[in-house]
């Protein structure tokens, strides 16, 4: 269901529902007082749950309503569902990390549960180590099949060299991997998929700011915007220097319009960056960082933040127009963070952050 769909329809009724060992919980269910899950590129989602822990009885008495529950237990698998009860869609799926009793004079006792995602494994994992000779999708590979997880990459095969894990855990390496050639982490059930970002879009969808949107804010910001980057290194076994320029954008996702870059250049001068803390140690190495740190910093030139009707289909990775909004700012964007929310009194609702390289874009 689209934002739009679901603004216009005469009754919304979107809720979480809770699931183990794939089976709804009702009490469970009926029960969520607030609902909070979290996601952002380079993966691991997060959520919080706060539920009420005092339940009438049959006889017309109470008790707290978890305490001989198997399900809400410390280590234990839960997923959650959302939207439209009739149709839900998967938000979460992961493991209990953390419960909490909250207490209050006055009011009903209440459990507060924390959980991660499949990714979890590979936080809580510190190691120090050498992978000699690999490609990266050869090096996420190896990281995935010790957390137990499925790979799922696209592309990744060069440059292939050794990358040492020195006193990290498993997933700051595989992020540090991953960041320097511009490619995103995510998990999907007890898949790992790793690729390069230009090639996700993990769904379509539009929303206008008249009908669909709670509130927006969008910003084109030159500050961290430059017209030409380089990065310089050293070939030890060639025994010369590297460099690696780039001066335009390879991969700047969805929109159209004016990059940061050439706006920069007409409005103010041009900007050159060196990025001289990194280390580099051969030309092809040079060339995929040089690219993707210009491309990264491009994408970043026009950022949406909005708060729409609850949507389960509004993740990182998709593909989002943005209209209504006036000739400047209406474009299509990438979204990089959500956070799902649920109250009684709020309702479902989801936040965003969605990036655009371009300004203009409306025809």
């Amino acid at each position: 269901m689209s934002p739009a769909t679901a603004t216009l329809a005469p009754v919304y009724r979107a809720r979480p529902t809770l699931r183990f060992r794939g089976e709804v919980d009702e009490r469970a269910s009926e029960l969520v007082r607030e609902m909070s899950m979290s996601e952002s590129e380079g993966g691991m989602r997060s959520l919080v749950l706060e539920l009420s822990n005092w339940a009438s009885t049959r006889g017309g008495g109470a008790e707290l309503a978890f305490e001989a529950s198997d399900n809400l237990r410390l280590g234990g698998e839960i997923e959650v569902y959302g939207g439209e009860v009739d149709r839900p869609l998967a938000l979460f799926q992961g493991r209990i990390t953390a419960l909490e009793g909250v207490h209050e004079r006055g009011r009903a006792p209440r459990l507060r549960v924390l959980a991660e995602d499949a990714l979890m494994g590979a936080r809580m994992v510190r190691r120090s180590r050498v992978f000699r000779d690999q490609s990266p999708a050869d090096t996420v590979r190896s990281v995935a099949g010790e957390l137990g997880l499925n790979p799922v990459i696209s592309g990744l095969e060069a440059p292939v060299r050794s990358r040492a894990q020195v006193d990290e855990t498993d997933l700051a390496f595989l992020r540090r991997i991953l960041v320097r050639l511009d490619a995103d982490l995510q998990i999907v059930g007890e898949e790992l998929h790793a690729s390069p970002r230009d090639e996700v879009r993990r769904a379509e969808l539009t929303l206008d700011v008249q009908q669909d949107l709670r509130t927006l804010e969008v910003s084109a910001d030159l500050a961290h915007q430059v017209t030409s980057l380089s990065v310089r290194g050293w070939d030890a076994t060639q025994g010369r220097a590297v460099l690696a320029e780039r001066s335009s954008g390879t991969h700047l996702g969805p929109g159209r319009g004016q990059a940061g870059a050439q706006v920069l250049a007409e409005a103010m001068a041009e900007r050159p960056e060196n990025l001289g803390h990194l280390t580099v140690e051969t030309q092809e190495e040079a060339d995929a960082l040089a690219e993707a740190a210009f491309d990264r910093r491009a994408r970043r030139f026009v950022q949406a933040r909005g708060v729409t009707e609850g949507n389960p289909e509004l993740r990182v990775g998709v593909h989002l127009t943005l209209g209504g909004i006036g000739r400047h700012f209406a474009n299509d964007y990438y979204v990089v963070a959500t956070r799902h929310l649920y109250d009684p009194e709020a309702g479902y609702q989801t936040e965003f952050t969605a990036e655009c390289a371009f300004l203009g874009g409306a025809s």
